[in-house]
């Protein structure tokens, strides 16, 4: 069984996720940041996860789910974003978010299983304009607005549990 793991990530912490997820899993287990024409042909399962900033997922992610839709729907597939706003409660599923609701509405890939995770506030890490600008995000929705602090907002049992059921996909 070949797994195949594509990540897009601003920051790391959709990559972190992915590795943490492919520890969990059996077989020959691959991960490789997302491109336009990655090859999925060779792999029994895919699995994307893809980062939100500001909004809005890499254009990538459109590129290649657009171009890789029938592919994708022959094999055992899933999906998980990781965004900032899945830290509240209520918007951390893929009914509930309306980032990932709105892609998946958007897109022809269904995947089969679905879901989100909180990512990371690393503000010492930003550049000023992304420091300054997601700081004006957290303010408006009652986050965390210390631009000296990194929190981690993943949920890793959360995490393990969707690769205990990906790992059902055979």
């Amino acid at each position: 069984m070949k797994t195949l793991i594509l990540y897009s990530s601003r920051d790391g912490q959709t990559k972190k996720i992915a590795q943490f997820i492919a520890s969990k899993l059996s077989g020959n287990v691959q991960i490789q940041a997302l491109a336009e024409d990655t090859d999925i042909t060779n792999a029994d399962r895919v699995l994307i996860g893809a980062s939100i900033r500001y909004g809005h997922f890499d254009k990538v992610l459109n590129k290649f789910v657009k171009k890789q839709t029938a592919l994708l729907s022959q094999k055992a597939n899933a999906f998980f974003a990781v965004n900032l706003t899945a830290r509240k409660v209520g918007k951390d599923t893929p009914e509930t978010n309306v980032y990932v609701r709105k892609f998946l509405q958007r897109i022809d890939w269904q995947p089969q299983l679905a879901a989100v995770f909180a990512g990371a506030l690393y503000y010492p890490r930003y550049s000023f304009f992304d420091r300054t600008m997601i700081k004006l995000i957290m303010k408006i929705t009652g986050g965390e607005t210390d631009t000296r602090k990194e929190i981690e907002y993943t949920d890793w049992h959360k995490v393990e549990y969707f690769a205990v059921q990906f790992e059902t996909f055979k």
